[in-house]
C-alpha cells in the first residue's frame, strides 16, 4: 500500500504532463487560426460596401484562405507527432503503472523510448533511401525526355536535376560542373554517395562513356534507368511476398499482451501477479527476455530474405 501511492502519483504527474503539453498544443493551434481570421479579415476595409458585396468576398476569401490553411496546419501538428513518436511510450507505461500499481511500467516505459526511437528513425532512413532511389530514376527519364527533345547535356541535367531533386545537396556543385565544363562524373559519384543515390554511380558512367567515347547518353540513360526501375519493382516484389511473414512476427509480439488483456477480463488481475509476486516478477523477466531474442530472431530473418 505504501509503495502502491507514490508509484500512482508518478503515474498520475507523468500522464497530467502528457496532457498539458496536448492541451498547449491544441491552444497554440487554435491561436494561429484565430490570428491568422483576424489578419485576413482586417486585410478587406470597408466590410459592408456597396450591397455588402465587398464583405461577402471578404468572408469567403477568409473561408477559402483558412481552408486551405488547415491541411498546412495539420501537416505541421502530424510532423511533430511524427518525431516524438517514441515519447508516447512514457504516457502508455503510466497507464500501465496506474492499473498495476507498480513503478516497473514507468521503468520499462523509459528504457522503451530510445530503443522505439531507434527504430523509428532506422525506418524514417530506410523511406527516405528509397525515395532517392525513385527521385534516381525520375531523373534518369527526364534527362532521357530532355535529350529527345533537342537539349544539351548540361541543360537536360540542370533541368531534370531541379525538378526531380535527386541530386541532394550536392545539386548545385554537380550543376555547376555541368555549366562550367568542369568534371561532371566526379561530381556525379560525390553525389551518389548520399543515402539512395547509388544510381547516381550509373549516371556518372553513362556520363563518362558519352564524353570519352562519343556514345550516346540518351541510349545510356535509358537502359540505365530500365535496369533502376526494375531493381526497384523486384525488391517491392520481394516486400510483398514478405509481408506474410512481417504480419506473423507482429502477431506474435502481441500475443503476450492480448493473453494479459484476456487475464484481465476474465478477472485473474494478472498485472498484479507480474507486478507484486516473486514467481510473477521471475515469469516477467524471463518471458520479456524470450519474447525480445524471439522477436530479434524472427526480424533478422526476414530481412536476411528482404537483403537476399
Amino acid at each position: 500500500m505504501f509503495v502502491e501511492q507514490p508509484v500512482r502519483a508518478v503515474a498520475q504527474a507523468a500522464l497530467a504532463v502528457c496532457a498539458l503539453r496536448a492541451l498547449w498544443w491544441a491552444v497554440e493551434w487554435r491561436r494561429g487560426e484565430g490570428r491568422a481570421r483576424a489578419v485576413l479579415a482586417g486585410a478587406g476595409p470597408g466590410g459592408r460596401g456597396a450591397g455588402g458585396a465587398a464583405g461577402s468576398r471578404g468572408a469567403s476569401g477568409v473561408r477559402a484562405v483558412l481552408g486551405a490553411l488547415r491541411p498546412a496546419v495539420l501537416a505541421r501538428w502530424w510532423t511533430v507527432v511524427r518525431a516524438r513518436r517514441a515519447w508516447l511510450c512514457l504516457p502508455v507505461a503510466g497507464v500501465v503503472a496506474l492499473l498495476g500499481g507498480s513503478p516497473l511500467p514507468l521503468v520499462a516505459g523509459a528504457v522503451a523510448v530510445p530503443v522505439v526511437g531507434r527504430r523509428l528513425r532506422a525506418a524514417e532512413r530506410r523511406k527516405e533511401r528509397e525515395a532517392g532511389a525513385e527521385r534516381v530514376v525520375a531523373l534518369c527519364g527526364a534527362v532521357v525526355g530532355e535529350l529527345r527533345a533537342g537539349w544539351q547535356p548540361s541543360q537536360a541535367l540542370s533541368f531534370a536535376a531541379r525538378e526531380t531533386g535527386a541530386l541532394g545537396g550536392e545539386e548545385a556543385a554537380v550543376l555547376a560542373a555541368a555549366r562550367f565544363g568542369g568534371d561532371v562524373p566526379e561530381a556525379l559519384r560525390r553525389a551518389a554517395g548520399q543515402d539512395g543515390a547509388d544510381g547516381l554511380a550509373g549516371v556518372a558512367a553513362c556520363w563518362q562513356v558519352a564524353v570519352d567515347g562519343g556514345a550516346g547518353l540518351a541510349a545510356g540513360l535509358e537502359r540505365l534507368e530500365a535496369a533502376l526501375r526494375d531493381h526497384h519493382e523486384q525488391r517491392e516484389r520481394m516486400r510483398a511476398e514478405l509481408a506474410g511473414a512481417w504480419a506473423t512476427v507482429a502477431v506474435l509480439a502481441l500475443l503476450p499482451l492480448a493473453g494479459v488483456a484476456l487475464g484481465a477480463a476474465l478477472g485473474a488481475d494478472p498485472l498484479r501477479v507480474l507486478l507484486h509476486t516473486p514467481a510473477g516478477l521471475g515469469c516477467l523477466v524471463v518471458g520479456g527476455a524470450l519474447e525480445a531474442a524471439g522477436l530479434w530472431w524472427a526480424g533478422r530473418i526476414v530481412r536476411g530474405g528482404e537483403r537476399a
